[in-house]
């Protein structure tokens, strides 16, 4: 299979517009199931891509969607069989790629709102992607240039997501309001945003990228600045939420501890 990915890499680099093709996922970083899709990350520039000619090589039946036709972060692509195996194309705008990784040197980030990502997209997920991500067609030798850029993660950037973890204190102490008022879906939200922001700061402090939330609390629970049982307490609390203000107000005051702790452990 991985002969036939390379070939169709292959087939996309040549493609109008098309700067190079990488493969991402769990796929590239060795953490693969055999039911894993195979990932390409489709990357171009500008206005240059021609969609007909991408849309001629998925073949009949296959919709490929043009930047924007997957939302503003996920600019957009198509699900292939090849075989039977799943292969997703993820269209990449390189400019932006590479102008989202400037930011990022500069302690910069984004999170925006884009679908199939509940926690919000956070910009760092690009240049992560390329540092993580297997070059496969490179023809212009922008993709490799760029890998080598992204190799080591960047200090400012480290210091900003540690230090946007204030926001989980702010939603968590939202979170005890809505307890008071019963509100079991605010409180769900609040909490899950707090963890996932907790996520993003643990995985900074050990220079590691963190793409998005799949996976990531049990990746998280393992960094060294993870407080004691942090991912079976996280699970926990979202799990057993409650409808009464009190057994709200019990499952927001673990919470905010635990986000206490967190919080500490960033610090050290």
């Amino acid at each position: 299979m991985r002969e036939v990915i390379k070939e169709m890499a292959d087939r996309l680099a040549q493609v109008p517009g098309v700067s190079g093709v990488m493969l991402g996922g769990s796929r590239a970083r060795g953490e693969h199931r055999p039911e894993s899709d195979w990932d390409l990350g489709v990357y171009y520039r500008g206005d240059a891509l021609d969609l007909g000619a991408l849309r001629a090589l998925a073949g009949p039946g296959v919709d490929v969607a043009g930047p924007g036709g997957w939302g503003p972060w996920v600019d957009g692509g198509a699900w292939l069989k090849v075989d039977g195996v799943a292969v997703d194309w993820i269209l990449r705008d390189l400019d932006r790629v590479e102008r989202v990784w400037e930011d990022c040197r500069e302690g910069r980030y984004e999170v925006g709102v884009q679908p199939g990502h509940p926690l919000g997209f956070w910009s760092p997920c690009y240049p992560g992607e390329v540092a993580l991500g297997q070059v496969l067609a490179d023809p212009t030798g922008g993709l490799a240039a760029l890998r080598t850029s992204v190799s080591a993660y960047p200090e400012p950037l480290r210091d900003a997501l540690i230090a946007g973890a204030w926001e989980a204190e702010f939603l968590a102490a939202g979170a005890a309001k809505g307890a008071a008022r019963a509100d079991g879906l605010y409180v769900s939200l609040c909490l899950s945003k707090a963890f996932g922001i907790l996520v993003q700061a643990l995985f900074a402090a050990d220079r590691r990228w963190c793409l998005n939330e799949k996976g990531a609390l049990a990746a998280a629970e393992a960094l060294p600045s993870a407080p004691a049982g942090f991912g079976e307490r996280v699970r926990t609390l979202l799990g057993v939420q409650g409808t009464t203000a009190s057994s709200l107000t019990a499952t927001v005051a673990e919470a905010r501890t635990l986000v206490e702790e967190t919080r500490a452990a960033l610090a050290l």
